[in-house]
């Protein structure tokens, strides 16, 4: 068997461990803040992919990972015992004008080349949807059957508890063993940075809310541009923000406050629903805007994988098994687009 190390716990660590430890590596996680602790911690958790257009290695590469979310989160779940609250129940967005409508409408036909017509992207009336969708402009939104949700801090503790079971723990603090892979989020940016004098990566600040609503197995919404994502656990999280200059990176502030008013204001079901936690963090984003896999630019012969900018979650299963395959077989399957040398 094969040793790895993954330096990080946050979804794309967590998810790297899972996959080789179920090829049959011998495992261990090593992160000082435990599992979860950064952005992978936060609140929204929406699967959404990029408009069916202008297709890239990133749209294609975001699609496969999301059509394999359903058994790899099904498997996480069978194994541990705890549930990452995944389910695929697809998404709305209101169509704001006559322009919006009729790229709308040529998504629709280029979604079922490339979705291989396994999800849809639909052009819908409002009064075909039901009552869960939110009011729009055109009498219109689109429909897609791709994108899923789940709550991202109990994906983190459905692998955790499913990497336990498999004899794999996450320590403060270990030395490492055989191929590491390092995970390490923002702090690995800032060493990338700091290393070769440029900004190879930052980090954005996110701010959500978690209402106590239970708007049950209903498609996630996206509506002026915020995400409200019904979980299964009868909470509903909105989200979020965009904040590339911040002083404080764990305070929520007016910022969040617009963020609330405008899916009030696009779903006013909501009126009155109880905020149970704000949230603020801050989210890795590589120069290139896709995450960082291969080779560690740094640290000879080893790996990294990092910049997981709002696409993480998304992202995870086909991250974990292009790094597996990378580590565990010297099988290169990553897009160049997604090789370190993008970002420097």
């Amino acid at each position: 068997m094969v040793d790895v190390t993954v330096r990080g716990a946050g979804i794309f660590g967590l998810s790297i461990a899972w996959t080789c430890a179920r090829r049959g590596a011998r495992v261990q996680v090593v992160d000082p803040f435990g599992p979860g602790a950064g952005s992978s911690g936060g609140l929204v958790g929406a699967l959404a992919p990029h408009v069916p257009e202008n297709w890239n290695a990133k749209k294609a590469f975001q699609f496969e990972s999301l059509i394999m979310a359903e058994p790899f989160w099904t498997q996480i779940e069978a194994t541990g015992g705890v549930s990452p609250g995944y389910a695929r129940l697809g998404r709305l967005q209101p169509i704001a004008d006559a322009r919006g409508l009729d790229l709308a409408r040529l998504r629709e036909q280029t979604a079922a080349t490339l979705w291989q017509r396994q999800a849809d992207w639909t052009v819908m009336a409002v009064d075909q949807v039901g009552a869960w969708c939110p009011p729009s402009p055109t009498g219109f939104v689109i429909h897609d059957t791709l994108s899923a949700r789940m709550h991202p801090r109990r994906a983190c503790a459905a692998l955790v508890a499913a990497l336990a079971v498999m004899g794999v723990e996450v320590a403060a603090d270990a030395p490492d063993k055989g191929r590491v892979v390092h995970a390490t989020g923002l702090a690995g940016l800032r060493e990338l940075s700091t290393a070769f004098g440029k900004t190879v990566g930052n980090g954005v600040k996110g701010q959500a809310a978690l209402l106590r609503f239970d708007a049950g197995a209903v498609p996630q919404l996206f509506a002026d541009a915020v995400h409200i994502v019904p979980h299964a656990d009868g909470t509903l999280a909105i989200g979020s923000t965009s904040e590339r200059e911040y002083e404080d990176a764990s305070s929520t502030d007016a910022a969040l406050d617009d963020v609330l008013d405008r899916a009030m204001r696009a779903v006013p079901v909501l009126h009155g629903a109880e905020v149970i936690e704000r949230w603020a963090g801050v989210r890795p984003r590589s120069k290139s805007r896709a995450p960082m896999l291969g080779a560690h630019p740094l640290h000879k012969g080893q790996f990294i994988a990092n910049g997981g900018f709002k696409i993480g979650f998304g992202m995870a299963p086909k991250v974990a098994e292009v790094m597996a395959d990378l580590m565990l077989d010297g099988r290169d399957t990553i897009p160049q687009e997604f090789l370190p040398q993008a970002s420097l």
